[in-house]
């Protein structure tokens, strides 16, 4: 890429699929538990209602199982893919592994698992230092929470997103089956002729185009393919 050439815009949109490479486990492998817990147990307003002690120490769990993994192959593939194009990565997942493996632009979809906030006011929002436990209170005294979307609750971030998508140049799509809205929306507002590659280890259900391409495969090994696919030279990581 010659001095002063604009780098195209790509957009990411990732799902527990990458994550679960990194040993995090999701509710969605195939018997309905997240942890041993079922999501109406702990991922509900109404399970917050119901056991706010519960719902904090699943969080505080869960929490420590992120801090404890690391960045897998596709994580670390994406970050590098922001010194070829200007990188925007919306994910569906809580941790910050992304991060950690050196991508800038991020937007967390579904909350993110080290800031907690308010239970009254969702502007009120903290980082995480250890556990968030009953009786931790923020500046307008009510019971700190996870900052997660919660099955049930608007995703206020799906506006920032919308625009991002809009904007793309180059789509992929990493782990993600496609199921949960709006996030599954996303992909209705991309430029109709963008080229998109959908790198899953099943095909997910989504209209293809002619500028389609599927990579049926874990995020880790598929991240290769892709790179391969953008013409982008791996690293000696890979």
């Amino acid at each position: 890429m010659s001095a002063g050439t604009q780098k195209k815009k790509l957009i990411v949109l990732t799902g527990a699929g990458i994550s679960a490479e990194s040993g995090l486990q999701t509710f969605r492998d195939g018997d309905g538990l997240w942890e041993n817990y079922r999501i109406e147990e702990v991922a509900t307003p109404e399970a917050w209602e119901r056991d706010p002690e519960l719902v904090l120490r699943f969080y505080n769990m869960r929490r420590e199982n992120i801090r404890r993994a690391q960045p897998n192959l596709a994580h670390l593939g994406l970050a590098q893919l922001e010194q070829f194009y200007e990188v925007d990565i919306i994910t569906q997942n809580i941790d910050d592994l992304h991060e950690r493996a050196g991508s800038t632009r991020v937007t967390h979809l579904h909350g993110e698992i080290f800031l907690m906030r308010s239970s009254v006011n969702p502007s009120l929002i903290y980082p995480i230092e250890g556990d968030i436990l009953l009786g931790d209170v923020a500046e307008d005294g009510s019971q700190l929470r996870p900052h997660i979307v919660w099955f049930g609750e608007p995703v206020p971030m799906i506006e920032k997103a919308i625009p991002i998508v809009a904007s793309a140049d180059i789509f992929v799509l990493v782990g993600s089956s496609m199921v949960v809205y709006p996030a599954a929306g996303l992909i209705d507002f991309l430029p109709i002729n963008t080229p998109r590659y959908i790198l899953n280890k099943k095909t997910p259900h989504i209209r293809s185009t002619n500028q389609t391409i599927f990579i049926e495969k874990p995020a880790t090994e598929g991240i290769k393919d892709l790179m391969k696919y953008l013409q982008v030279p791996f690293s000696k990581a890979f």
